[in-house]
């Protein structure tokens, strides 16, 4: 990089996250820190983030493999409501086809998520759902980890700083179009020094050829 003259894009905002919270009733924090697994598609992470046009705000949801670091679905809505949430598993569940009997759901206690809706949705697809702490963003961080290497959290940071914060939208369908290109970056060029500097397809790819 210092011979090609490329600087990287860092986020420069810092931020300060509690480490408490209460347990959702609905759903315990099954998944406990467990970020690092070692079988695709058997645990799954999932959050919501807004991006501003010049019209009003898009909603994006995304699903995001734990032992592949892919996102593997995704969905997005001029709305933040529970059927974004669950367009975005349909979107995951109809991509990759998993056996949900063996699927867990991470989330936090989003409205989204919290839902009557979105929590029947998992029940009636046999998913096992689990929730972080209330307003405890390390329930979605690596065991031992730092809040630079929360899961979900820096997928959505990196789509911001090397992607979105640069532009201006004037419409949803502006957001949709450059979300999908960079996902599509995200997947299949960007390398990752969590999976072994592979990009999330290429370990999904891997995963699923030991499996």
């Amino acid at each position: 990089m210092k011979m090609a003259n490329i600087k990287a894009i860092r986020p420069k905002k810092r931020h300060y996250y509690p480490n408490t919270g209460k347990l959702h009733k609905r759903a315990d924090n099954l998944l406990n820190r467990e970020f690092n697994q070692t079988n695709s598609n058997t645990h799954w992470l999932g959050d919501i983030t807004y991006i501003k046009t010049y019209q009003s705000w898009s909603y994006l949801a995304c699903v995001l493999d734990l032992a592949s670091r892919q996102v593997i679905g995704w969905a997005l809505s001029k709305q933040p409501n529970a059927q974004l949430a669950q367009d975005a598993m349909d979107n995951a569940i109809n991509r990759y086809q998993p056996n949900t009997d063996n699927l867990m759901f991470h989330s936090d206690q989003g409205t989204q998520y919290s839902s009557k809706a979105f929590i029947d949705y998992c029940s009636k697809n046999s998913i096992t759902q689990s929730m972080s702490r209330k307003g405890n963003c390390w329930d979605n961080t690596p065991q031992g980890g730092t809040k630079q290497s929360a899961v979900m959290e820096r997928f959505f940071r990196s789509l911001k700083a090397e992607r979105l914060n640069h532009q201006s939208f004037a419409n949803h369908f502006e957001v949709v179009q450059n979300v999908e290109s960079y996902i599509y970056f995200y997947n299949y060029k960007r390398i990752h020094s969590a999976i072994g500097h592979m990009t999330p397809a290429q370990k999904m790819a891997e995963l699923e050829k030991v499996a």
